[in-house]
């Protein structure tokens, strides 16, 4: 498993000849290099606040001034065309085994043969951040055998375990990264964490920082993370795409790197920053950007520290609000005239509750009792978590063709457990609006965690990659519709998890109460939607899976919303049901043998349930 790409070597046409004459100066210090900022030792790339460039004045008059290259005319376009602006130049440079180019298609150099080369060229490109540290692509097999990056761990066709091949491959890309770069190190050049398929790197200048990051396109596959889906399987790489939708980059080498450049430019023109090395990273390179900015103005909210779980009395087992899971078997009411199955999901369901929820942050303060009771009666309550006894389901009339209100809940008994305000809300709400339409005082609040402080902390954040996402829809551009859906999906996803976080300045995106309320508003929306459906059309859903229901429609039910707005329920999957398939659905005697009727369905029309 070399790699996802043919690793071919492509021409390239004229160049710059920088490896013809002496090694350039340094880059100016004033225009080209990263604020300084101190670096801990247990840093990474992802873990240091990337901050604007030092201007004059910040460089001491005692250390010497750096002298910018004389710089030659822009090289010829290395593309066809230049493929999506100029937006990404400056910050990042592509490489093949045959030239470097800037993102847009301009040539640099010839072939970047060895390691002294390499150096030239960073030094020489002076890069700066935007949002991740500069990145410098290498692309093919062969652009990162010329530098000694080569490995051979096998194929995946002669194991059995992708994981034990995969974790073979890094180790041997980091013994062989390893041994190649003494020469760099002499240069003044220091290795944070461990090389990889993203080396990060880093050297000194003045009080400056410059930071870059060597990505090696044909082993990226070594990384686990669950971002890229890996489960003996290669799935989506961030933003090189995913082979088994088809949207990773070509098979060969020059048309990989002007496509990875055309990327790289949507990336910094729509989002603002270079892609991290994962989508959830990215992200989180949204939500700094945003924060420097705030933090420059004085402007909007301004979340500085990390939102752990508060000590909970009786914590629940795995989230503090699951997202939904459930089918029932169907009955002849839901059977009669149907001939149509079909999926709808809420359009990018958790980039649209990101954006409307007013998030806690701070430090929140307990409530007990009485106090716990007047909190949680409120108009409209503060955020946080709230420990409710859910009444046995069995006591209420309750639609029997819908989940029940909270996962958590039983039909004929009360359970206690913590829920989130949404959640506090939702239950409260009519019973017509998805709700269960209990007080307050019904659900026996004993205790609270709220915060002192709250605001739609996420707005600005969600309005970014809501426009981005726009753009790459109105355009057809799938790899981009998906590169900013695994970005939202995969950063709200990390909000839980303190290990991804546990650098000083990246602790304030562990917030796990933000990605519970963020589940929690989706599921509630997509009751609200269901009970609207059964008024209109009388038809109730057979599985719920997340943000996304299950029904069987006769052939003029209009179940979907036209409105192009986030959140919105639209036709993700259909299906058209001949009679041996309804007679399936009719002989369905458990919710296991109704998706198994799904999964016949659609897979005769070539769909896969999700």
């Amino acid at each position: 498993m070399a790699s996802t790409r043919k690793g071919q070597r492509m021409g390239g046409g004229e160049q710059f000849a920088l490896f013809d004459v002496e090694r350039p100066a340094e880059p100016e210090t004033n225009a080209r290099v990263e604020a300084a900022s101190v670096l801990q030792p247990e840093a990474s790339a992802e873990a240091v606040d990337i901050v604007e460039a030092v201007p004059p004045s910040d460089t001491s008059p005692s250390e010497p001034q750096l002298e910018a290259p004389s710089t030659p005319e822009p090289g010829p376009s290395g593309w066809e065309s230049l493929p999506a602006g100029e937006d990404a130049d400056g910050h990042a440079i592509v490489i093949t085994a045959a030239a470097s180019y800037t993102p847009s298609g301009r040539v640099l150099t010839g072939s970047v043969d060895s390691i002294d080369k390499l150096d030239q060229l960073v030094r020489w490109a002076a890069l700066t951040p935007l949002g991740s540290p500069a990145q410098v692509w290498l692309v093919g097999v062969d652009a990162c055998a010329q530098l000694g990056w080569i490995i051979d761990p096998g194929s995946e066709d002669d194991v059995d375990d992708l994981e034990a091949l995969r974790v073979r491959a890094a180790d041997e890309l980091r013994q062989v990264i390893s041994a190649t770069l003494p020469p760099l190190i002499a240069q003044g050049w220091e290795l944070r964490g461990d090389p990889g398929h993203v080396v990060h790197l880093s050297r000194a200048i003045g009080k400056a920082t410059q930071m870059v990051d060597l990505v090696l396109e044909p082993y990226v596959w070594t990384y686990w993370n669950k971002d890229f889906g890996w489960g003996n399987r290669v799935g989506d790489m961030g933003i090189l795409g995913s082979p088994t939708a088809g949207t990773y980059l070509p098979d060969d080498d020059l048309p990989a790197a002007r496509e990875l450049g055309r990327r790289l430019a949507w990336c910094a023109k729509h989002l603002g920053v270079l892609p991290g090395p994962t989508p959830a990273r990215t992200g989180a390179a949204v939500v700094d950007k945003i924060r420097r900015e705030r933090t420059r103005t004085g402007k909007g909210i301004l979340v500085t520290t990390a939102g752990p779980v508060p000590p909970l009395d009786g914590p629940p087992r795995g989230d503090l609000e699951p997202a939904a899971g459930w089918a029932r078997v169907p009955d002849a009411e839901d059977l009669d005239h149907a001939c149509r199955l079909v999926t709808l999901d809420q359009r990018a369901a958790y980039l649209a509750s990101a954006g409307m929820l007013s998030f806690g942050y701070g430090r929140p303060r307990r409530v007990v009792g009485d106090a716990a009771v007047e909190e949680a009666s409120r108009t409209k309550p503060a955020f946080g978590l709230w420990r409710v006894t859910l009444p046995a389901a069995g006591q209420y009339s309750l639609p029997e063709k819908l989940p029940l209100p909270h996962p958590v809940m039983q039909f004929d008994a009360p359970v206690r457990t913590w829920v989130t305000t949404v959640s506090l809300e939702g239950l409260c709400a009519p019973v017509a609006d998805g709700g269960m339409g209990v007080d307050v005082d019904d659900l026996e609040v004993t205790e609270a965690w709220i915060y002192p402080e709250q605001g739609r902390a996420l707005d600005k954040w969600a309005a970014i990659l809501r426009a981005a996402r726009g753009v790459a829809v109105e355009t057809d551009d799938v790899a981009m519709k998906r590169f900013v859906g695994a970005c939202y999906k995969g950063y709200i996803g990390r909000m839980v998890n303190p290990e991804m976080w546990t650098a000083t300045r990246m602790q304030h995106h562990h917030q796990p109460l933000w990605r519970a309320a963020i589940i929690a508003h989706c599921r509630w929306r997509g009751r609200r939607v269901a009970m609207r459906i059964a008024r209109e059309t009388g038809r109730w859903p057979i599985r719920t899976m997340t943000d996304s229901w299950v029904y069987l429609l006769g052939e003029a039910d209009d179940v979907a919303d036209d409105s192009p707005a986030l959140g919105k329920m639209v036709v993700e999957k259909h299906a058209w049901l001949s009679d041996d398939l309804l007679a399936v659905f009719a002989a369905a005697q458990d919710t296991h043998e109704v998706k198994l009727a799904i999964d016949a369905a659609y897979g005769a029309c070539g769909e896969e349930d999700a």
